[in-house]
């Protein structure tokens, strides 16, 4: 069996430069879908998953994440005094085990493979998790802990996938795939935003991995890929000579809120999921449908 996965790491140190403006001031992290912040789908993903330490690999102006998670005494006071005890409760289920949380900064936001670089230190030699708030899974058992299910069969590398547009495979880092099984694939080899016409297939990884600690060694070479940056997939291409390399297909229903356009569909989705907000989500998508 393969070595329980204990650490999740949370880069949070992007610029969020396409929400602008409401990112000038707000990291992109905070912006909420429905009523919770996109951090706190991650983290409560994680949590479900079984993960007992969180690691946010933060930038310049990401302090509102430490304080979503960190105890505000006189606002619990006040919902106290006020009796409004399902709201004190929420706010308390936020809080992070004393002493599993850790916050680190990223000087400079070039690249994921960089984010993941500034946890070596908190990572040490144990495989770990890695989840892109951007990418907001909605599903019925966790992303992660489907995941984390089949890596107790696969051990290294494992990561989230799913078949995307052929045109849109310059996004995404898309797996050279050797065999297919169910919903698990292996891969040989991966190659991060490959030109639509070259790339090896449409399977693409999305914000969810689990990663054998040999590539911190591969990250420490600083080796700068596509972009411009320090490229996650390239450091793990280059221990697949001796680290197995699977892709889950996941059940659940992916949502880019990176982007605009996927913000609001998982905004709309996450409301038409809620039983207090369904029919109200339903008569606004009805009155605006053409």
């Amino acid at each position: 069996m393969s070595q329980r996965v204990r650490k999740a790491v949370f880069p949070v140190g992007g610029l969020g430069t396409r929400f602008l403006p409401a990112t000038k001031a707000m990291p992109k992290e905070m912006l909420p879908v429905v009523d919770k912040p996109l951090i706190q789908y991650a983290v409560d993903e994680a949590r479900e998953a079984g993960i007992e330490e969180m690691i946010f690999v933060t930038g310049r102006g990401k302090t509102a994440i430490e304080n979503h998670f960190d105890r505000d005494i006189e606002l619990e006071q006040v919902l106290k005094s006020r009796g409004k005890t399902a709201e004190l409760d929420d706010l308390q289920a936020l809080m992070l085990d004393a002493g599993n949380v850790i916050y680190t900064r990223q000087q400079e936001a070039i690249g994921l493979g960089h984010a993941v670089w500034c946890a070596r230190h908190w990572i040490g030699d144990e495989p770990f998790a890695v989840l892109l708030a951007d990418d907001l899974v909605q599903a019925k058992t966790g992303c992660l802990k489907q995941m984390i299910d089949r890596y107790n069969e696969t051990g290294g590398h494992l990561v989230a996938v799913e078949n995307v547009p052929r045109e849109h495979t310059n996004r995404y880092g898309v797996l050279d795939v050797v065999e297919t099984k169910g919903n698990l694939v292996k891969a040989r080899d991966l190659v991060e935003k490959p030109d639509p016409a070259v790339a090896p297939s449409t399977m693409s990884i999305i914000g969810r991995y689990i990663l054998d600690p040999s590539v911190i060694k591969e990250l420490d070479r600083h080796d700068v890929g596509a972009g411009g940056e320090i490229q996650l997939t390239d450091a793990m291409a280059r221990t697949l000579d001796r680290v197995d390399f699977h892709g889950l297909q996941f059940d659940g229903t992916r949502f880019d809120c990176g982007s605009k356009r996927g913000f609001l569909e998982a905004t709309i989705s996450f409301a038409l999921e809620r039983p207090d907000l369904s029919d109200a989500m339903q008569d606004i998508v009805n009155r605006y449908a053409k």
